[in-house]
């Protein structure tokens, strides 16, 4: 009936006439493909009979799209009889009687009424068909099997039709992956010391308090002690040094590493020369993973939870909040060292009411040196056993994935990366393949991007997806 109807101009020159009387627009009538002198759409050309290809099958009828520049043809019931014609061991089947489950239908040799198709192109065809082209919808094994053995079969089937889906490079570029994420957890090195190893992030976009916008959060990860420095908008690399001068250095001395996120403070020349000039080592977040900087991260959370708790409702007063809350935060008890970052650093906790009880003993100083001692030494262990049991959890929700090393080809997802194509919803998951020139620890890696990407080279293993099965497939413009 399609046919038919495109075939013929009846149906256009009845449209014309009704709208001809009577003079008003309707939905039918303002279609494009019903335009006076518009050439036909490329919809309408694939509805075109000789675009079609059809096969029968016994009982059964399979439609697909004709070959575009892009297909390996199509698959016709006279190559199948050809290809059989060939073949040894069809032959070897029809000489011995065609016994059940083999019969023969038009010529052709079937397995259950399945066309058997012999080793050749014409099986990749067949997959073509039922995977690539547009009726097949580039489904996954599960579907392009059930629908493949509508028509024909061959010894071994699902590992050809299974190696073709695993390697389709459209299906690769396209698909949102619906696994557990790959990359088990990599902790930080725990800390021999306080400040050793101190971490900073910034809480930015506050509403303006006492002239400040920003808050800049420095964590001990040894001591867990935190600092809430606030900061008129968000310095500037100078600026951020001035401000460890005047609320870290002066306190606790150089640390021996830093941790940051990859804002652009700490990944300036100026921030780069002034730590390599002070000895200290820099240790920068790989691109989208923030767990590499977790404990700010959390200490973010915790103070913005404080800040809601006792901010007015112009939310104009956190500032002088700030106080109150570093003393409130470093007074509490923490989950990984079971100690309050206090007496972890000082050996004695704060008085914030009077004591019920008045005492007025006072330890010698050996005796506590002696106990501060003991005490950062079950920090240590306290902090290792957290850093267990939270690998522990966080990698039953993640997986190793495939092994990736030097001079493999990945994909790299997308999901971070600034899309120029009108609706990202519709945009690849995964683009590339981009070869691995560098792997810098067990779960980050290095990759050699086009210059034109202007983006950080460096990904989490979450981000890559190995790319050496894929089939090579050219882009369409």
């Amino acid at each position: 009936m399609i046919h038919a109807m495109i075939d013929s101009g009846a149906t256009n020159n009845f449209i014309d006439r009704e709208y001809a009387q009577t003079k008003q627009a309707d939905a039918l009538s303002r279609k494009p493909e019903y335009a006076a002198g518009r050439k036909e759409t490329f919809e309408s050309q694939l509805l075109q009979p000789e675009n079609f290809a059809t096969l029968t099958v016994g009982n059964t009828k399979s439609t697909a799209v004709g070959p575009t520049p892009f297909t390996p043809g199509p698959l016709c019931a006279q190559e199948i009889r050809t290809s059989q014609q060939a073949d040894a061991w069809a032959q070897d089947q029809i000489r011995q009687g065609l016994r059940f489950p083999f019969s023969l239908k038009d010529g052709l040799l079937c397995y259950r009424n399945h066309v058997y198709i012999p080793p050749g192109p014409g099986r990749e065809k067949a997959v073509y068909l039922c995977h690539d082209s547009k009726p097949a919808g580039h489904f996954g094994l599960f579907k392009t099997m059930h629908l493949i053995l509508r028509d024909f079969w061959w010894p071994k089937i699902r590992k050809d039709v299974e190696k073709y889906v695993n390697t389709c490079p459209v299906c690769q570029r396209s698909k949102t992956r619906r696994e557990k994420p790959s990359g088990l957890l990599h902790p930080l090195p725990t800390p021999s010391r306080p400040w050793e190893i101190i971490s900073a992030d910034f809480i930015t976009d506050l509403p303006p308090s006492l002239g400040f916008t920003t808050i800049l959060v420095v964590v001990d990860l040894f001591t867990k002690l935190a600092h809430f420095i606030p900061c008129d908008g968000l310095p500037t690399a100078k600026e951020t040094a001035d401000l460890f001068l005047q609320h870290v250095f002066r306190l606790h001395g150089l640390p021996k590493s830093l941790v940051t996120d990859r804002g652009s403070q700490f990944t300036s020349r100026f921030w780069k020369a002034l730590q390599k000039l002070l000895g200290i080592d820099s240790r920068l977040s790989s691109a989208h993973n923030p767990q590499t900087d977790g404990q700010t991260e959390r200490t973010n959370a915790t103070l913005e939870q404080y800040l809601r708790c006792y901010v007015n409702y112009q939310q104009d007063n956190w500032a002088s909040l700030l106080p109150l809350s570093e003393f409130a935060y470093n007074n509490g008890v923490q989950a990984s060292t079971k100690e309050t970052p206090f007496f972890a650093n000082y050996g004695f906790h704060p008085r914030f009411f009077p004591s019920v009880i008045e005492t007025s003993e006072v330890p010698a100083a050996e005796d506590w040196l002696q106990e501060l001692t003991a005490v950062q030494q079950l920090l240590l262990q306290q902090l290792d056993q957290a850093k267990e049991d939270y690998k522990r959890h966080a990698d039953s929700h993640r997986q190793p994935g495939p092994k990736i090393k030097v001079g493999d080809r990945v994909l790299l997802s997308t999901r971070f990366l600034p899309s120029h194509r009108p609706c990202r919803k519709l945009d690849a998951r995964f683009i590339g393949p981009y070869p691995v020139v560098a792997q810098l620890n067990p779960v980050t890696f290095k990759l050699q991007l086009l210059r034109s990407m202007r983006i950080h080279p460096v990904f989490h293993r979450s981000l890559p997806l190995p790319a050496d099965g894929v089939r090579p497939h050219a882009d369409r413009p």
